[in-house]
């Protein structure tokens, strides 16, 4: 047997300004963008050179759901994001106007740092320790 988590739903406000953060300040890949009704998109971004896992960007319907875009994980980190250069993408989301929360740090599995989305998601940004 062979399975795999295809995508991870996150929870946004608006369709147009999640796709514009994801793809120009962070330079995630817009994988696709299909109009499923006039209020529902099926949205699909993914890191450069990713294969695996997609965010699903599913815009926040009623008072229960949009109390939750910013917050899925009640505060902690949500979102892991793995780099082969730490320095490179991390001075380039500064220059992006990315709001690190944690500064970087050396940790026993490699350089690490948190960062917040554009509605407050925490996620760890990656640099596997060199060996």
């Amino acid at each position: 047997m062979k399975q795999h988590i295809a995508h991870i739903a996150l929870v946004v406000n608006d369709y147009d300004e999640a796709i514009q953060f994801y793809t120009k300040k962070l330079n995630f890949d817009l994988i696709e963008d299909t109009v499923l009704s006039d209020t529902k998109r099926w949205v699909l971004v993914r890191p450069k050179g990713a294969t695996e896992c997609c965010l699903l960007l599913a815009k926040a319907v009623g008072d229960e759901q949009k109390s939750h875009a910013g917050n899925q994980t009640g505060g902690r980190v949500f979102l892991f994001l793995h780099t082969d250069d730490f320095w490179r993408d991390c001075h380039e989301m500064v220059a992006n106007g990315i709001n690190f929360v944690r500064e970087p740090k050396e940790e026993e599995y490699g350089t690490v740092a948190v960062f917040e989305d554009l509605y407050g998601n925490l996620w760890d940004l990656i640099g596997e320790k060199k060996r």
